[in-house]
């Protein structure tokens, strides 16, 4: 009997153990909701500002005048008066070519004018006694007196045209001497003596000189679109080349082309480089640092602001705050600043340092 009590309290013991520990993990298992976390991040608020900058490009130095001397007519070289690097003036005799044909042609024009000169003489002589014999009434017929005249006048053209044929061999003849158009220097020779020259491409597939006014340099450059109006006629530049890594040259805008070239989508311009001393050489490359003034106030933005996605270039707006995406375009930059143009104002708080992993919509604490 005291068996079975036992036993009964022992159960009701562990039932109530058992209900006791249930209750409690049901109770426990309530769980409360935790709030989001707000992000402290760096922001600036946007303004206009003035941005000048210099932008570097490579150009060219050439002569202001050059260029290549061919022979006219088919010839010999005859005499070389100069050699590479000989100073010439405008009008000195470079060369002496002969053609011998050119001389027999010279001399048959002449005998054809003396020829014609006799033929004139006679028939004007014709004219001029008939024409005094027809003052006597009933002498000479009016018809045998125009034949006469007309005799005359066609002779005259005739003795006309053998003088032009005797000046045009006489002007290819003053072509056989070759002669400086410019002052300048000789900066190739390609010819020796005794070598057969002619036009282009009919013995001379080379010129026989090439002169050039090195006293006198122009500074090409070609300027891409986005900064074509930032420069004009006299704005100052400066350059440096090479071999003259020390020294900084200056030059003024003489020349713009007014038009974007089609192939590199750029206008070319060019500055006159004074070049007594020749220390510069035709043909150098030279680094052009050209100057980009502000011609207004934009909004200049930090590059660490600027977030370069695949996708395009944004910046992270903070607008109630929350992230907002704003597309961008980049204009003039420095080596730490750049221009951007985009759907923007100014005032607009954006965040100093953006990353990718900053997403629309997250919740920013300015």
């Amino acid at each position: 009997m005291n068996t079975k009590i036992f036993s009964t309290g022992l159960l009701s013991t562990g039932f109530l153990v058992l209900t006791a520990m249930y209750g409690c993990g049901r109770s426990e298992s309530k769980v409360t909701p935790k709030k989001e976390k707000e992000t402290t991040i760096a922001t600036f608020d946007l303004k206009k500002e003035k941005l000048s900058t210099k932008l570097s490009l490579p150009g060219e130095l050439i002569a202001l005048q050059q260029v290549d001397l061919y022979a006219k007519v088919s010839s010999f070289v005859k005499t070389l008066k100069v050699d590479i690097g000989s100073e010439v003036s405008k009008g000195q005799l470079l060369m002496t070519l002969e053609a011998p044909e050119m001389t027999s042609q010279l001399a048959a024009t002449q005998s054809r004018i003396k020829a014609q000169e006799a033929i004139y003489t006679a028939s004007k002589a014709n004219y001029n006694r008939l024409y005094e014999t027809s003052k006597t009434p009933g002498t000479i017929s009016t018809n045998d007196l125009d034949q006469a005249m007309a005799k005359k006048n066609a002779d005259l053209a005739q003795l006309e045209a053998a003088k032009a044929a005797y000046k045009e061999v006489g002007s290819v003849q003053d072509y056989l001497t070759i002669r400086a158009p410019f002052s300048g220097i000789i900066s190739a020779r390609n010819v020796n003596l005794g070598a057969y020259v002619g036009p282009t491409g009919k013995g001379s597939d080379l010129p026989l000189f090439t002169l050039q006014d090195q006293k006198n340099l122009r500074l090409a450059v070609s300027i891409p679109e986005v900064y074509t109006g930032y420069l004009k006629a006299g704005d100052e530049i400066s350059f440096t080349v090479k071999s003259l890594p020390s020294q900084t040259f200056k030059a003024k805008v003489k020349r713009l082309s007014g038009a974007l070239d089609l192939r590199l989508r750029a206008e070319r311009i060019e500055m006159d480089v004074p070049n007594v001393s020749k220390v510069l050489l035709p043909g150098m490359v030279a680094e052009v640092n050209i100057p980009l003034p502000a011609n207004a106030s934009t909004f200049i933005i930090s590059k660490k602001a600027l977030l370069d996605t695949s996708e395009g270039l944004f910046v992270l707006k903070v607008a109630d705050n929350k992230a907002v995406k704003v597309g961008v375009k980049k204009g003039r930059e420095t080596d730490d600043k750049v221009e951007i143009f985009g759907d923007l104002t100014e005032g607009d708080k954006l965040v100093a340092e953006p990353t990718e992993e900053m997403h629309e919509g997250m919740t920013i604490k300015p």
